[in-house]
């Protein structure tokens, strides 16, 4: 009986060497894959592991100091200069200040003109150099007094002077009738036509201007205007041009 146990037990062995062989290369493929593919589902766990390698690795050396900021250069001060060739130029600028300059004149003793120990016929205590229009040997009151100066030119009087209608009107010397255009009489037009005139020198009509009017009237109004004579306007006793109104009224009344 122990025989029989002891073979049973043999082929039992032998059945279980390979599959238990066969069962442990499977787990370990099966940990080698599980290692290898759940960092890789996983990576956040793989990153804070690195991170927390590279905390441990010692910091950069600070950086080194920036370079010192460079010299302001020195100003160079212009100087102009200024050539004096005895003209005149305008200035540039303005001066902040302004220099009174004061001509003294010469000295006494070298006065322009004056003769050491005089000249023969000076007068006694006269002045070096002599008096514009002196006379050698005169006296003071020998000398004639200077002409008087001459009179105030008179103001020139205008060339022409604006006059009202009506002032004007006392000075007309003869005044034409104008006719009654026959289209306006036709068409019971009548009114009042004014005009601007300038008046010459001599009291002739010049320069005629319409300001207002019946069409129908204007030019028969002109018409006789033109042939009117005025008496010459004088201003300080000089004839001059007048500036003025006239007015001529149509009436069918007549």
């Amino acid at each position: 009986m122990f025989d029989q146990l002891i073979e049973s037990s043999g082929d039992q062995n032998k059945t279980k060497k390979p599959l238990t062989m066969f069962i442990s290369v499977v787990i370990h493929v099966v940990l080698v894959i599980v290692l290898v593919i759940i960092p890789l589902l996983f990576p956040e766990t793989l990153s804070g592991s690195m991170q927390q390698l590279t905390f441990l690795v010692a910091p950069p050396p600070p950086p080194p100091p920036p370079p010192p900021p460079p010299a302001a250069p020195t100003p160079v001060k212009v100087v102009k200069r200024v050539v004096d060739d005895g003209t005149f130029r305008a200035p540039v600028e303005i001066p902040k200040e302004i220099k009174m300059v004061v001509d003294e004149g010469p000295p006494p003793d070298t006065a322009i003109g004056g003769v050491v120990g005089g000249v023969p016929g000076g007068v006694p205590g006269g002045q070096i150099g002599g008096v514009m229009g002196g006379v050698i040997g005169g006296s003071p009151s020998s000398l004639a007094p200077p002409p008087p100066p001459p009179p105030p030119a008179a103001p020139k009087p205008p060339a022409r002077v604006r006059v009202g209608g009506n002032v004007q009107q006392a000075n007309l010397i003869r005044q034409v009738k104008p006719p009654y255009p026959p289209l306006a009489k036709q068409a019971r037009i009548q009114g009042v036509v004014v005009l601007e005139a300038i008046i010459n020198k001599q009291g002739s009509v010049e320069n005629l201007r319409v300001i207002n009017g019946h069409p129908l009237l204007i030019q028969s109004a002109l018409d006789a205007v033109r042939q009117w004579k005025y008496k010459p306007t004088l201003l300080n006793g000089e004839p001059v041009e007048v500036v003025t109104q006239v007015t001529v009224n149509f009436n069918l009344s007549g």
